[in-house]
């Protein structure tokens, strides 16, 4: 498809086929979405694909106060690790006081969804999360920060909402010119 099409197409996902995913369908997607640029090349990320039964005992993770209990129903997730940025980055963050490395996983998180999507792929992008709990899951040291989770399988027929409700083009953007 082309890439209209796609964007028009890709949608949070909150209810999924009870279908499990190819690993080598992850592989792809966590492939296809390393391509994404980030500030000098820094690539501050991990990606971490969980599938099957690891997917099924990580759900209870992004289900917080109520919060996503659809996710029980998501065969895999792909949790994005924060990693730390190269020299240059964490310069240039500390000079503008930005956050290069959050407009990273962001830029990631874009291409990761959209990979998916056309590789027939449905996600949700999930910032609700238990990081402490996701770090003892996953053996990784406690500290260790997961900015975003992304819950991906294939859509529940019905689940597919056509027109995307999205706010005036004219509130959203301006031109200016000389």
């Amino acid at each position: 498809m082309n890439i209209e099409q796609l964007f028009l197409k890709r949608q949070s996902t909150r209810k999924y086929e009870d279908k499990p995913v190819d690993d080598e369908l992850l592989v792809k997607v966590c492939s296809l979405a390393s391509l994404a640029p980030s500030a000098c090349n820094s690539q501050p990320w991990k990606m971490i694909a969980l599938n099957g039964k690891k997917a099924k005992g990580f759900a209870k993770f992004v289900k917080i106060s109520g919060i996503n209990g659809w996710a029980d129903t998501c065969p895999a997730f792909i949790v994005i690790k924060q990693e730390k940025a190269v020299l240059p980055e964490r310069i240039g963050q500390a000079m503008l006081k930005s956050d290069f490395v959050g407009n990273d996983i962001g830029i990631l998180a874009a291409h990761l969804v959209l990979a998916a999507e056309d590789l027939g792929l449905q996600t949700c992008i999930l910032g609700m999360r238990d990081e402490k709990g996701i770090a003892e899951y996953l053996n990784l040291p406690d500290g260790s920060k997961f900015p975003l989770i992304i819950a991906i399988g294939y859509a529940e027929e019905g689940a597919v909402i056509r027109k995307k409700a999205r706010k005036d083009f004219d509130k959203i953007f301006e031109l200016i010119k000389e």
